[in-house]
């Protein structure tokens, strides 16, 4: 089989999430590392060049000069992965696209919804692909959770309770000079939003996936805990769905005692679900007068569509990296396909786009306006 080739942009020396992606991206050696802008200082991209073993002349001071030189080329990457600081994913995601590269990137996508939508627009115009790397959606017991929903398993859906509280911000904040706490706290960097922007874009989508509602209105109210931080560490949020749902988020990253706990449970007419990040292979079916069922991922039969993504049998967890890896296979199949000349169906194209990145900013802006009004409800 064709293996396809990839650069990245940010993930050096001292970066944790670069090397999950490249992690990620190797579990299935569909795509191999061929450039590399890693970092501003140009000898930290060296050297972890060297590490990875990526030719000299394919390692670039700058994003820029490296969509030019790429595109450039005979043997050009196939896509960029973009795993820098929030600020820099549209104007780097812009450049490789308008050199008619493929592009995966970090969430949130952008820092206004205006420049997601041009991003989206601008994949459109050029023929490509673009995936946005919620990664939770790739754990196999989320994809049976959206199976479930779409073929009426709990009926009408009518309330989602979703969290996700983390301490770490607390922790973090005590140690002076550590990288995160350096562009966390600064709006320029981060956006208008710190813990919103962060993990609350996790649930929006999540529950986007697997319930396919649209939201209609929300009323959020984002506090401050820490002091000196300008950005929000802890959220609640109401929100409306069209049809009728409702739901209620709450995001934190000031909440002791909880590591990265992203839960979700969706509560429909004839039945309920639970499912927790943290314990993922595991799916809590409730239907009325019946029994609770625990749907465990390798043991128990899965719908087809969720199957597909198991990769290990019963009793060894899957876990971050799998599901990120599972994002990346569903873009890399299609993008070969598409590479073939083959024709991409939407069954196929089972990965977070840049119409739901943008989505995605979307909901920290209208979660920050409706904030800063007094908490009141705003139109989505």
């Amino acid at each position: 089989m064709k293996k396809l080739h990839y650069g990245m942009v940010g993930g050096g020396k001292g970066a944790f999430i670069g090397n999950i992606h490249r992690q990620a991206i190797a579990l299935d050696n569909l795509a191999r590392l061929t450039a590399g802008s890693f970092s501003h200082d140009f000898s930290n991209t060296l050297e972890i060049g060297m590490d990875l073993e990526i030719p000299s002349d394919r390692l670039y001071p700058t994003y820029l000069e490296m969509a030019q030189k790429e595109a450039a080329r005979k043997d050009r990457i196939d896509f960029v992965s973009i795993v820098t600081p929030n600020y820099l994913h549209y104007p780097i995601a812009k450049a490789f696209l308008n050199a008619g590269i493929n592009v995966v990137c970090d969430k949130p996508l952008a820092l206004r919804e205006s420049e997601a939508r041009e991003l989206d627009e601008l994949t459109i115009k050029n023929g490509l692909l673009f995936a946005v790397t919620y990664a939770y959606t790739g754990y196999p017991l989320v994809k049976q959770a959206r199976e479930m929903v779409k073929r009426g398993d709990l009926g009408d859906i009518r309330f989602i309770n979703a969290e996700y509280p983390q301490d770490w911000l607390l922790k973090q904040f005590e140690s002076d000079g550590h990288k995160l706490k350096s562009w966390r706290a600064n709006p320029s960097v981060a956006g208008i939003s710190n813990c919103v922007g962060d993990i609350g874009t996790h649930i929006e989508y999540l529950v986007s996936y697997i319930t396919g509602l649209k939201i209609k209105s929300l009323c959020a109210r984002l506090d401050t805990f820490m002091e000196g931080h300008e950005l929000d560490d802890n959220a609640t949020i109401m929100l409306e769905f069209e049809g009728g749902a409702k739901g209620v988020y709450w995001t934190s990253q000031t909440a002791i005692g909880y590591d990265n706990g992203l839960k979700i449970r969706i509560f429909g007419s004839k039945g309920s679900l639970r499912w927790s990040q943290e314990n993922p292979n595991y799916l809590v079916v409730s239907k009325l007068n019946s029994p609770t069922e625990i749907i465990s991922r390798g043991r128990d039969d899965l719908y087809p569509k969720a199957q597909d993504y198991s990769r290990i049998p019963a009793g060894h967890p899957e876990g971050y990296i799998e599901a990120f890896a599972n994002i990346y296979r569903a873009f890399t199949n299609a993008l070969l396909k598409k590479s073939l000349g083959d024709i991409v169906t939407e069954e196929e194209l089972d990965f977070p786009n840049a119409r739901d990145g943008a989505n995605g900013v979307r909901f920290v802006e209208k979660c920050v306006e409706s904030s800063k009004k007094g908490a009141i409800w705003v139109e989505f």
